[in-house]
């Protein structure tokens, strides 16, 4: 795939459909995006010309040694431009979300009509920094629309601190779905796919073998992390029929089961900002 300007599209069942414009992003991205979302970023208001709220900027501060630890990178100024690089690659790229589902989204795509309510945005925007050593205080800059997307289109992750224990690039990129929804108890491999760009069932039969070996990899990952107590491959049907799911028990208590647990102090009326922190 060309990195120029490249169009890829993210089916996230039945809530949106997103493309996603620009270099196609590696594991280095997706780190250094979820690092960025896991730290407390500030909230900036947006005054219209009008002197109404135009919306809101958010920006996250933190170290280059950070950056450097989310990118798995040592820490020594050597690498800090190769960091920057990555966060520059990040600001290049631009996010279409789209409401609805794909069929629709597919109809109006093909007519060439705008396709529902949506938004688009770049995924971060400025780059700041204050010097050149590893503890200089650097700021990165997003928009709220994309904060929101992350928050509530199943692409954010309850807990970075599984994600960054996992070892496998699949058990990372399937890591947020799956912890984003406290409530579902499995996932079909067709959706699986779906995430990492593929369609299983148009693929050969060897290919659907080595990848349910994946799938396999991928889940005993997330138990050994922390963020699974158990799973099994379920097989349904028989013969061309035969489809597969993913079927898991979360080792993590649930959403409602936390607001329970944190206590609430100097009037917080809701837990602490940094339980919410990982992006797919």
């Amino acid at each position: 795939m060309s990195e120029e300007r490249a169009t890829r599209v993210f089916v996230v069942k039945p809530y949106a459909v997103v493309e996603v414009k620009g270099r196609e992003l590696g594991t280095k991205h997706r780190d250094l995006l979820i690092a960025l979302f896991r730290l407390r970023a500030r909230r900036f208001e947006i005054v219209g010309s009008d002197g109404r709220a135009a919306g809101a900027v958010y920006r996250t501060e933190t170290t280059w040694r950070e950056v450097l630890r989310a990118c798995h990178l040592s820490a020594h100024v050597n690498n800090l431009l190769v960091a920057l690089r990555t966060c520059e690659e990040l600001r290049e790229t631009t996010m279409r979300v789209f409401t609805g589902s794909y069929d629709a989204y597919e109809a109006a795509m093909k007519l060439g009509r705008l396709p529902a309510a949506g938004w688009s945005d770049g995924i971060i925007g400025s780059i700041e920094w204050d010097g050149p050593s590893l503890d200089s205080p650097v700021r990165v800059a997003y928009g709220e629309w994309v904060r929101k997307a992350f928050e509530t289109k199943h692409l954010v992750s309850l807990n970075a601190d599984i994600y960054f224990r996992l070892k496998t690039d699949f058990a990372r990129a399937w890591w947020p779905y799956i912890d984003s929804q406290p409530g579902h108890e499995w996932v079909g491999l067709e959706t699986l796919a779906e995430l990492v760009g593929r369609d299983y069932r148009n693929e050969e039969s060897k290919q659907r073998a080595r990848f349910r070996e994946d799938v396999a990899k991928a889940f005993e990952d997330m138990v050994r992390a922390g963020g699974l107590a158990s799973w099994e491959l379920e097989v349904l049907g028989n013969g061309r029929k035969k489809t597969y799911r993913a079927r898991y028990r979360h080792a993590l208590p649930k959403q409602g089961q936390i607001d329970l647990l944190t206590p609430l102090t100097n009037g917080e009326t809701s837990p602490p900002q940094d339980r919410k922190t990982a992006a797919h």
